[in-house]
């Protein structure tokens, strides 16, 4: 019996889980998890469900018969196959870490996609990459090439059919073209806890002003330069007797944790853009085994 996950946002009005829970009764499905939120400020519904189609139902179907139901209420409404895993491409610079901790959780099955490219404005990685037989791009980008660099970068996405982009420490500015195009599909990390210390250097300012916690931060990217709606952040305590240096240290470990925690949220459909934040539904104690494991 196959299982799906509906996602669905609109205005809030009464009635809607009503009528999506009797939709789905009513189509021999049964519900095996769900969330809902309704912002009051924002006038806004949003809700994930997960059911098991007990007549073996095919997403097309379902899709086509829920048609006037979500007339109905408005719905913008999204069926998936539980199981399909979520074609990415990885963008690098010199910092690695992340980008090895995203291929291991992989390869393990912690994290369920499909790595169908990594592009990389250095070379640095590429021995790594082709190892896990994942193929790799390098596009230099310098001040004068910047255009032509992001086109390549773009047809290298269109052409692997990714889903999603994520920086794993990539450290070039995306233009607002590409941020517009790809709204909502490109997760950065940043090694900070924002807001605070932005720009260069950020754990060399913490180190500085002697804070005891350093973090990260995970969003998505918008024209807006680290300001995109946030997905997930951590934090870790540090003390006076610490240098600089262990502050990055830990740091990247607080960063690849982070943003792995964002990507695993947005390829199982649990994070909803809402205006300049997000409404991120946490993955049920019953329900974090199997996705994890796609």
């Amino acid at each position: 019996m196959p299982e799906y996950t509906l996602t669905v946002t609109c205005d809030s009005k009464r009635g809607i889980v009503a009528a999506i829970a009797g939709f789905l009764a009513a189509n021999g499905c049964n519900i095996s998890d769900s969330a809902q939120f309704d912002d009051i400020e924002t006038g806004r519904f949003f809700m994930r469900v997960t059911f098991i189609s007990e007549e073996g139902r095919g997403l097309e179907e379902l899709r086509a018969d829920f048609a006037p139901t979500a007339r109905e209420f408005g719905m913008t409404p999204s069926f998936h196959h539980h199981g399909d895993k979520m074609k990415i491409v990885i963008m690098v610079s010199r910092f690695g870490h992340c980008l090895n901790d995203l291929l291991y959780r992989c390869k393990i099955g912690a994290l369920p996609v499909d790595i169908v490219a990594v592009i990389s404005n250095h070379l640095d990685y590429q021995k790594v990459v082709v190892n896990h037989d994942i193929p790799f791009h390098y596009i230099k980008v310098t001040k004068d090439n910047k255009p032509e660099a992001e086109k390549a970068q773009m047809r290298v996405i269109e052409e692997s059919g990714a889903e999603l982009i994520v920086l794993a420490r990539y450290m070039q500015v995306l233009s607002e073209e590409m941020c517009r195009i790809m709204s909502g599909r490109i997760i950065n990390i940043h090694h900070s806890f924002l807001p605070s210390f932005k720009g260069a250097n950020p754990y060399k300012q913490a180190f500085e002003r002697g804070v005891k916690l350093i973090g990260a931060t995970s969003h998505y990217v918008t024209s807006d330069l680290d300001e995109g709606p946030i997905i997930e952040q951590d934090t870790i305590r540090v003390t006076h007797a610490q240098s600089a240096e262990d502050y990055v240290s830990l740091g990247r470990d607080v960063e690849s944790q982070v943003l792995a925690r964002a990507i695993h949220a947005h390829i199982h459909r649990r994070v909803f853009l809402n205006d300049r934040k997000t409404v991120v539904f946490p993955a049920s104690p019953g329900s974090y085994a199997s996705e994890r494991m796609g």
